[in-house]
């Protein structure tokens, strides 16, 4: 069996890998090697054995590398849906929003240094406004606080930082940590990006991170998994995303929940390795905890050309681990063949909403959708890559050569420094800035809300198209009166040249400004770079291996950052009497709880970001945002500022809200929020895995309806009762009383996922109380 010695080295490896050669070695790894670095193939194979012999039946390639991981193979008991395993991660990554709350949190802890390699990636906070030179200097100004305490709190407590400009957190990842079998969590609901690459990469909130970073072992509902068969091959105008917006469109937003996602089958090897990438990270719109890909020869290409290739070398030798096992049972299987499948295009308002291309003309006419494309958008984490770029520029370059341009306004958004190097060098940067583009910053700039857009009103309807992979109301631009389509890369490019939803590439014709008509051929473009990637500028900090001299400031006067205050116990009575804060209708996704844009400036600083505390949900008595009735003193307020004048006034409040709740982003101030300002409990049909995860770990009681009918029974002024939970225990329901204003009553049952270590983190008043209870 092959020593593993040069594999882990490698896996610490927070250096710019993309500085060195294809011939990678050991050698170089072990000058920037990161302590912690320890899981090996050889441990994994170990636990796939156990398990293997224990369960007595063929594994999928999920449940290799998610059992490979297990804290107690032996022990652990495994059933998929049911029980939370106990896992060892490899290595955690978060994104500079989310990581100033988890850093917090951290410093909170008092442990010296963080127990795996971990890293911190600054691409949340910077706002697209004139192209990216510009728009990174100024981010640099105005979060120099923030990134100054991120990049001392990392080199305290031994956490690699990658500057501002860096690139896309997922990007980074993949290409330099993600690697075949590797475990991974990020802060950021879409690190399943990671799975491009045959890694198991999860998406979590920051107290989560903080139990890895802490060495403790992490848990995770044992997932169920959803099997992808891919066959055909992958042609012309089809892309890998159209096979990720196919599956939006058959799962549907909550389709994925609990499950990964494993695709499999003979077309997986028409796909590059940042194609699949693609495909994973758009997973998590519909909810999957993951998704992933067998290790197969376009991984090994990859990890080639981005200076791996040992880990590539000890991926074969460990390859049978890395697919899944013949006969393997999955719990439900969705059949693609890619060779039929056509160009998709998804939204608006919800990723999941699917429509051939060829067809999206005719059906915007039908519901009345803007036909106008006023602004196309490439880039983002999900489809940034080499690839991407190449094809998108081979579409710009037959308008240019016919004299056109784009006629909306097109923006460019390169996944990472070594993609804005390396197209810029090999010329496709200066065909989309040609054909009208706008190259941005490497970040996520307007997938998030971070995007200075001027040429429409707020309120003003229109529609844009992008690459990205999110689409709620109001998510890029805060209007929510913009129409915002999701496709691939190629198809956005046609269509910001075209101008209009109302063209299909495939059969419609362009006309030059001398009157010719002519038809764009399909796109093409290399999967890789054939002189190898241009790394760009050396943007990584690595910890120093001293760091006692190394201070971390944070000034009690500003309005950005706050050091955390411990949550208050349980009192150990039942919640009597709580308030309804507000009765949500319809979809509430993160971005309605805790929105982000212009708020992302206040990620670490609790009490001034939890004035954004569901100010995007939908109250059902007025159909209002943002306008709820405060039941102390009758008069209509901010959501916040009612939730304020509870706590003030010692009144405890609930939330009642509708399927799927907390949908989309990982970000855990939507769990932060309601805790903070005085909220118990959150009620609903049914919650996202992250969101509900989140309350769980601030001491909220996340709770679903036993009929999801009974929603129907709560009326915005009743006062609800949480009774039992002195009993609560696993798989118990818990029963509330409904008082209503006439004086009627109802009682109800409520359903959770409560296990014994998370009831603790509830009695204790929230997860971090309770791991400094255990020190």
């Amino acid at each position: 069996m092959v020593s593993c010695m040069p594999y882990s080295l490698a896996l610490g490896t927070g250096a710019r890998r993309l500085h060195v050669s294809s011939a990678f070695s050991a050698k170089v790894a072990m000058s920037r090697f990161e302590p912690g670095s320890s899981v090996n193939y050889e441990k994994m194979r170990e636990n796939i054995k156990i398990v293997r012999k224990r369960l007595n039946r063929p594994l999928t390639l999920s449940e290799k590398i998610v059992y490979g991981h297990l804290d107690d193979p032996v022990g652990q008991e495994i059933d998929r849906g049911r029980t939370y395993l106990r896992l060892r991660p490899d290595r955690v990554a978060m994104q500079d929003a989310t990581a100033q709350m988890a850093m917090l949190q951290f410093i909170s802890s008092g442990l010296p240094k963080v127990a795996v390699p971990s890293t911190i990636h600054c691409d949340h906070l910077i706002e697209a406004q004139i192209g990216g030179a510009q728009d990174l200097q100024r981010a640099k100004e105005v979060n120099q606080e923030v990134y100054n305490f991120l990049a001392t709190a990392g080199a305290k407590y031994g956490v690699g930082f990658w500057k501002p400009g860096s690139g896309i957190i997922h990007q980074i990842i993949l290409e330099n940590y993600a690697y075949p079998g590797v475990m991974l969590i990020g802060t950021d609901s879409h690190t399943p990006n990671g799975g491009g690459l045959g890694a198991i990469c999860i998406g979590v909130g920051g107290a989560d991170a903080v139990d890895v970073m802490a060495g403790i072992p992490w848990e995770l509902k044992c997932p169920k998994v959803i099997g992808v068969r891919l066959t055909g091959t992958l042609s012309g105008w089809t892309s890998p995303k159209d096979v990720i917006l196919k599956v939006a469109g058959i799962l549907t937003v909550k389709g994925g929940t609990g499950a990964i996602v494993e695709y499999h089958g003979p077309g997986v090897d028409s796909i590059s390795c940042t194609g699949m990438a693609t495909i994973c990270n758009m997973g998590a719109e519909i909810g999957a905890t993951t998704s992933v890909f067998p290790y197969n020869h376009r991984m090994r290409t990859y990890m080639h050309a981005t200076g791996r290739g040992d880990i590539a070398s000890l991926s074969d030798e460990f390859k049978d681990d890395l697919v899944p096992d013949k006969g393997c049972e999955y719990d439900q299987v969705i059949e693609i063949n890619l060779s039929e499948l056509k160009p998709h295009i998804n939204g608006p308002f919800t990723p999941d909403l699917a429509h051939p291309v060829s067809e999206i003309g005719a059906i915007a006419k039908k519901n009345g959708w803007p036909l106008e494309v006023k602004v196309g958008l490439i880039g983002s984490c999900t489809n940034s890559s080499y690839e991407d770029m190449g094809r998108a520029a081979s579409l710009a370059k037959q308008a240019l050569d016919k004299g056109l341009k784009c006629k909306a306004q097109f923006t460019v958004t390169p996944g990472s420094e070594q993609i804005r190097a390396t197209i810029e060098r090999d010329g496709y940067a200066k065909i989309l800035s040609d054909v009208g583009g706008v190259v941005l910053a490497n970040a996520c700039g307007p997938c998030i809300g971070q995007w200075d857009r001027k040429d429409v009103k707020k309120g003003e309807k229109n529609t844009i198209v992008t690459s990205f992979n999110r689409n709620f109301t109001a998510r890029n631009d805060a209007n929510p009166a913009t129409h915002a389509f999701v496709t691939s890369p190629e198809i956005v490019t046609a269509l910001a040249i075209a101008g209009t939803l109302n063209f299909n590439p495939e059969t419609d014709y362009l006309t030059t400004p001398n009157g010719e008509k002519f038809k764009l051929e399909p796109p093409t473009g290399d999967e890789l770079p054939s002189r190898d990637f241009d790394p760009g500028q050396d943007t990584y900090q690595h910890p120093p291996k001293e760091s006692s001299s190394v201070k971390v400031d944070v000034n009690p006067a500003s309005n950005r950052l706050q050091l955390l205050e411990p949550f208050d116990k349980w009192h150990g009575k039942d919640l009597e009497d709580m308030r309804v804060l507000i009765k949500v209708k319809g979809k509430c996704t993160t971005d309605h709880i805790s929105a982000a844009g212009p708020w992302l400036k206040f990620r670490g600083h609790l009490d001034n970001i939890s004035n954004n505390l569901l100010i995007g949900a939908v109250n059902i008595e007025n159909d209002a945002v943002n306008k709820i009735k405060n039941q102390l003193t009758g008069e209509y307020g901010g959501v916040p500022d009612v939730a304020r004048h509870y706590k003030a006034n010692g009144v405890n409040w609930v939330v009642i809200g509708d399927e799927n709740y907390g949908e989309g982003s990982s970000r855990e101030h939507a769990a932060l929020e309601p805790r903070h300002l005085g909220g118990r409990a959150i009620i609903v049909k049914s919650f996202a895995r992250i969101h509900e995860t989140n309350l769980k770990k601030q001491g909220l009681l996340p709770l679903t309806f036993a009929d999801p009918h009974d929603y129907d029974k709560i009326r915005p002024d009743d006062k609800i009762s949480i009774m039992g939970l002195k009993s609560f225990g696993p798989g118990k329901p818990v029963t509330a009383v409904i008082k209503h204003s006439d004086g009627s009553k109802d009682s109800i049952s409520l359903n959770h996922t409560f296990n014994e270590t998370q009831i603790e983190w509830f009695q204790a008043g929230s997860a971090l109380n309770r791991m400094k209870e255990l020190q």
